[in-house]
């Protein structure tokens, strides 16, 4: 079978652009469930492999208009579960600011109710700000987060495993309604957590939910490569996620996973006009509407250092890269060297697409683009970041989808109705049966 690229809609309500909300005909609020079921049904509609819905714990008014108040990401994946039927649904949960048992509970009762399109997607929070919500001490460092994680996630696939397919007999005849020979008790005793088991919910139909990492760091990408399904990164240059690319596939080997066990899928940030001048008039419509200090804002946090005291019309100083978004800091500062960016330029580029890559063009100029970062084995798909909702995503899916299917690049039917099934990934053995 042709290789074919796998499309995720990234799902920020207020548009991704820092002021997409502000032009007409956006539909801004992030807690409008009318909107989000929309944007579901047409991605669904599109064939897509992925909603996505990424997720904080903090917040405040200079936040990101998506991101300054909206639902929970798993209450509301549930509700649109109800409403879609092919689409994977995934969400963000933090490793550093939860517990395994109740991430595995939750996840596996989205499986059910979806029928198999449940996924998570792995954080450790970066930011040192959210300690102040939850009863911590202190935030830990870069390192320290993915070695809880690694642990956070072994935990979860071991819970998931707590019970082999047909345990749950519910035979009237024998009055068995669970098998205990098909009970498995995790029993884990490790550095950061100890969790006994079983969990109260039956295997997930998939297995286990999709794993989707976002971490581009060293320490990142050995995550993704023991544990991934799914790696959504932020590139925007086709060299650097060529050599990213090559990267993660070449980490799987060590853990005896090929090179097709994951995902790549780059965020691409689309600004689409039928034809090339309604392209650049879009574009230039927001540049026009760009909130400078909330741009400023989005660099600062994503730098790890307050830039708002700079220079803007001066380029980026060295500053030391945070132990806050590490990948994220290191991609923003090579683009500013890379196109001799000021301060200014790099906040309103932050303002778009906070470090991922912007195409804007036609429908066939974006499939161009797409087709070479595919192609040039730079990505495995991508998860598309519309400036606002619904406009731009309706433009996607109605005139740029159907080029991508022309040139056989992507599917004209889903593959099956389970997420795994849509990505090609077999389903994974109960380690517990495996033993």
């Amino acid at each position: 079978m042709t290789r074919q690229m796998h499309l995720g809609v990234f799902v920020q309500a207020a548009g991704h652009h820092v002021s997409g909300w502000r032009l007409p005909g956006a539909e801004a609020g992030a807690e409008n469930l009318d909107l989000l079921q929309r944007i579901a049904k047409t991605a669904e509609r599109g064939l897509f492999d992925i909603f996505f819905l990424a997720d904080g714990l903090t917040s405040g008014t200079d936040a990101h208009p998506s991101t300054v108040v909206r639902f929970e990401p798993l209450t509301l994946l549930a509700a649109l579960a109800m409403t879609t039927s092919h689409i994977g649904l995934a969400a963000t949960a933090s490793t550093t600011y939860g517990e395994p048992y109740q991430t595995a509970r939750v996840f596996a009762s989205l499986d059910h109710l979806s029928g198999g399109r449940a996924a998570w997607n792995v954080v450790t929070t970066s930011y040192a700000r959210s300690a102040a919500n939850f009863t911590r001490g202190s935030h830990p460092e870069h390192d320290a987060r993915y070695e809880i994680a690694e642990e956070f996630v072994d935990i979860c696939k071991g819970l998931w495993d707590s019970w082999s397919d047909g345990a749950i007999r519910m035979d009237k005849e024998s009055g068995v309604f669970a098998d205990p020979s098909r009970m498995h008790v995790l029993d884990h005793k490790g550095k950061h957590f100890s969790v006994r088991g079983p969990l109260n919910a039956s295997r997930p139909p998939q297995g286990h939910p999709i794993i989707i990492q976002a971490g581009s760091s060293g320490p990142g990408q050995d995550l993704a490569a023991r544990t991934a399904d799914v790696v959504f990164t932020a590139q925007g240059d086709l060299g650097e996620a060529q050599a990213f690319y090559r990267s993660l596939k070449g980490r799987l080997a060590q853990y005896g996973r090929p090179p097709e066990a994951i995902a790549v899928m780059p965020g691409v940030f689309t600004v689409i006009g039928r034809d090339r001048a309604e392209a650049e008039e879009n574009y230039n419509r927001l540049r026009a509407v760009t909130d400078l200090n909330g741009a400023l804002a989005l660099l600062s946090d994503r730098l790890g250092h307050d830039v708002r005291g700079l220079d803007l019309d001066a380029p980026l100083p060295d500053l030391p890269i945070s132990d806050q978004l590490r990948s994220r800091a290191e991609l923003l500062t090579a683009l500013a060297r890379r196109e001799n960016m000021t301060v200014r330029e790099l906040a309103l580029h932050a303002g778009m697409a906070r470090g991922h890559g912007v195409v804007r063009g036609t429908p066939d100029e974006i499939a161009d683009r797409l087709q070479e970062w595919f192609e040039g084995e730079a990505a495995d798909g991508f998860n598309i970041m519309p400036p606002w909702f619904p406009g731009q995503f309706d433009l996607f899916v109605d005139h740029v989808v159907p080029v991508l299917q022309r040139r056989g690049l992507f599917r004209t039917e889903y593959a099956g109705r389970t997420l795994r099934e849509n990505l090609g990934l077999p389903r994974p053995a109960n380690r517990f049966e495996a033993a």
